[in-house]
């Protein structure tokens, strides 16, 4: 497909272009070597792969990941800096601690540098040189964490020096770069991965979430010393987006099972403890009990709510350093079992995560989901559903659940409060597919399937892949894949049901109807399906043709009447920078 001009919807002042143009890339590296190293692997330019065709590079377990990133990160300190530094003599006084292994500076409440340390004495090191500061008119809690400020002693002496660090970008992409990543695509497929580049957490990003869990951790410790702190969802499982928030759940189940089978003869010995009447009455006790510590002796932890009466309790607050929104709850292990399995089916094909980035994108501009609680669809419901649509494909692109759990092993047997989460955990061992489909087929074809799909009378089960009978009359009902009595979108009403459908509808004729001869001078592909749609409360009174041609015929005509907005200021600015 020729590559696309900016065109007349940008009202910018660059030209329409034909021919091939060179795509920005929006990623920004760190200062370091490694990290940049790291980076540097993810720039291949999307589509270069032939479809269905992955790399033969062994791939990590889920576990391994998690505990790298765990010992990288109690080697890591996270430090607020002066507003005007100099990054070499930054280096040089933190390297008296110890060989660095990687650093890079970036913005939140003020500048900030996450210092990772080649081994972990240099952290203790660094922490035996600070000290408490003493404050004029208040009194400071002699609380010692990883978490430090820097000062000069001498701040007038470096007044007029220029601060001289790379600073990397933590949050997501402008409206206009993202609208800009679309239109110098050479094909959709070329849209779809580019959109996921431009989206994805960066590696800098990761690691300033396992970082934050961390120093969590090293509060909680105080009241359990051999707890984690481990990141779930949407940070871990490879769908998560810049800007997405932090779910963290604090792991008390691997001090018990650290405690049993230790004694030997005929004495047993056990601790002391309180006990309250259920394990909901203990989980809301030590959230309660930790959210208190946060709260008064977490530097940089504000605006804390216990919600601790919900179906799953939970303490959320702010981490002003991170600039994360961060929600934790405790023992939530069949959470981190989701998460699992989603980043198994996302490394298995590089068509899976950016159909899914690109989906959920496109539920975000037409309001489908939302970041508040409510009849919305939610993204893990959209993952889902692209999972079976996957699962559904001749031949299909990623296995069914089931078929993952008869390859497992004895090591993968896996059983959480009676619900059986086994499944393979090696994806090495995972045949890949044969299936060449272009994720431009598939985008055009999830909206046909999903546009048709019988809602009213069957169900989507990702164990199995395929239809089934729903059980209840709920409008949307997607199977939970461990708690297989559940409903994960009990919440979305019938209307959100319907708007979907039509939508979906809609967009499959948008793709169907592209004029590939013509559409230099507007928007194509994934950019023609973000643009604002007609559909409302009387779209059923409409032909099934009609919105989409007017849609754009409307759009044009605004511009032409000079009465559009600059795309960064549209409806779209709501649902681009907002969590996964």
């Amino acid at each position: 497909m020729a590559a696309r001009g900016v065109g007349v919807l940008t009202r910018w002042s660059l030209c329409s272009r034909r021919g091939r143009v060179h795509r920005p890339v929006f990623r920004l590296v760190s200062s370091a070597g490694p990290a940049a190293a790291d980076l540097g692997r993810d720039e291949q330019p999307p589509g270069s792969e032939v479809p269905g065709t992955e790399d033969k590079t062994p791939k990590k377990r889920f576990s391994e990941v998690q505990r790298e990133r765990r010992e990288q990160a109690q080697r890591t300190a996270l430090i607020h800096c002066p507003n005007k530094i100099s990054e070499k003599k930054f280096l040089k006084y933190l390297s008296q601690h110890g060989p660095i292994k990687n650093h890079f500076f970036y913005e939140s409440f003020g500048l900030y540098a996450l210092v990772e340390f080649c081994q972990k004495d240099s952290i203790d090191s660094l922490k035996h040189g600070s000290h408490t500061p003493s404050l004029s008119t208040e009194a400071a809690i002699p609380f010692r964490s990883r978490f430090f400020s820097l000062r000069q002693r001498n701040p007038s002496s470096q007044s007029s020096e220029q601060s001289c660090v790379k600073i990397s970008s933590q949050v997501p992409p402008t409206n206009r770069k993202l609208f800009d990543v679309l239109y110098y695509a050479e094909s959709v497929d070329d849209q779809l991965n580019n959109l996921l580049k431009a989206s994805e957490l960066t590696e800098e990003n990761t690691k300033l979430r396992y970082l934050t869990c961390s120093l969590i951790e090293d509060i909680a410790a105080a009241y359990f010393p051999s707890c984690t702190v481990r990141p779930f969802g949407s940070s871990v499982n490879t769908f998560g987006k810049l800007g997405c928030d932090l779910d963290m759940f604090l792991d008390l189940d691997e001090f018990r099972e650290n405690t049993t089978n230790k004694n030997v003869g005929n004495f047993l010995m056990e601790f002391q403890v309180k006990s309250v009447p259920s394990e909901r009455i203990a989980t809301q006790k030590i959230l309660s009990v930790i959210g208190e510590c946060l709260d008064h002796f977490g530097p940089g932890c504000v605006g804390l709510q216990k919600i601790l009466n919900a179906r799953c309790p939970l303490v959320r607050f702010s981490h002003q350093p991170s600039g994360f929104q961060c929600d934790l709850t405790t023992n939530n292990r069949i959470a981190l079992k989701s998460s699992e399995l989603l980043y198994i089916y996302g490394a298995l094909d590089s068509r899976v995560r950016a159909l899914v980035f690109s989906i959920r994108h496109w539920a975000r501009t037409h309001s489908l989901t939302s970041s508040i609680p409510g009849a919305w669809i939610t993204n893990f419901s959209l993952t889902m559903m692209v999972i079976f649509f996957l699962q559904r494909r001749s031949p299909p692109i990623l296995p069914t659940l089931d078929s993952l759990k008869s390859l497992a092993g004895a090591e993968d047997k896996c059983i959480i409060e009676g619900n059986n989460c086994t499944f393979l955990s090696d994806l090495n061992k995972i045949k890949p597919s044969g299936n060449t489909e272009t994720l431009e087929l598939l985008l055009k074809e999830f909206f046909e399937y999903f546009g048709n799909f019988a809602f009213n009378k069957n169900s989507i089960n990702i164990r199995q892949g395929k239809e089934q009978n729903k059980p209840d009359s709920s409008p949307l009902y997607i199977q939970n894949p461990f708690e297989t009595s559940l409903n994960v979108s009990k919440n979305v009403s019938q209307s959100q049901m319907q708007k979907f459908v039509d939508l979906a509808r809609e967009s499959a004729w948008i793709l169907d109807q592209e004029d590939r001869a013509s559409s230099d001078d507007r928007p194509w592909g994934l950019a023609a399906l973000l643009l604002p749609s007609i559909i409302s409360k009387s779209h059923a009174k409409r032909s099934k043709n009609k919105p989409a041609s007017e849609r754009v015929r409307s759009l044009l005509e605004s511009i032409k009447q000079g009465n559009t907005a600059d795309p960064a200021s549209t409806d779209g600015e709501r649902t681009m920078n907002t969590q996964t």
